[in-house]
């Protein structure tokens, strides 16, 4: 008689699959942190804005500024990491499309981080413009 129930009633008392929650829980703790260093980043951002390079270059110097900054890269492509994870995972049917989607998911997200805390610190530090 169980071939006669509908999926609904396959799924029903079966629990959780103990997987997307981790995924949602980031998700949510790096928009919320990501709020508020953007809005750090815009009021720098317009407080250093009339004073070029060497200006923007004395203010990255300073360690909080840096760190945070920093900070703001990481968690900006962790959290567009996610997203995208989940569009991907939600949308593209095809097995090999989906792995080889996330594999290039993973390198840009963590790519992008890598050489944008690089040239931040290259900056931070003295080292000039790349």
């Amino acid at each position: 008689m169980a071939g006669y129930r509908t999926p609904l009633g396959q799924a029903r008392g079966l629990g959780s699959a103990k997987h997307g929650v981790g995924h949602f829980i980031g998700q949510r703790v790096s928009a919320v942190a990501l709020v508020g260093l953007t809005l750090w980043a815009t009021f720098s951002a317009l407080t250093i804005a009339s004073h070029g390079f060497e200006g923007a270059r004395a203010w990255l110097a300073s360690p909080a500024n840096a760190a945070l900054l920093c900070l703001l890269f990481i968690v900006g492509f962790y959290h567009a990491y996610l997203g995208m994870r989940v569009i991907i995972e939600d949308y593209i049917a095809r097995k090999v499309s989906r792995v080889a989607l996330m594999i290039v998911n993973l390198f840009v997200a963590a790519g992008g981080t890598l050489l944008a805390v690089i040239c931040l610190l290259k900056v931070a530090l003295g080292g000039g413009a790349v």
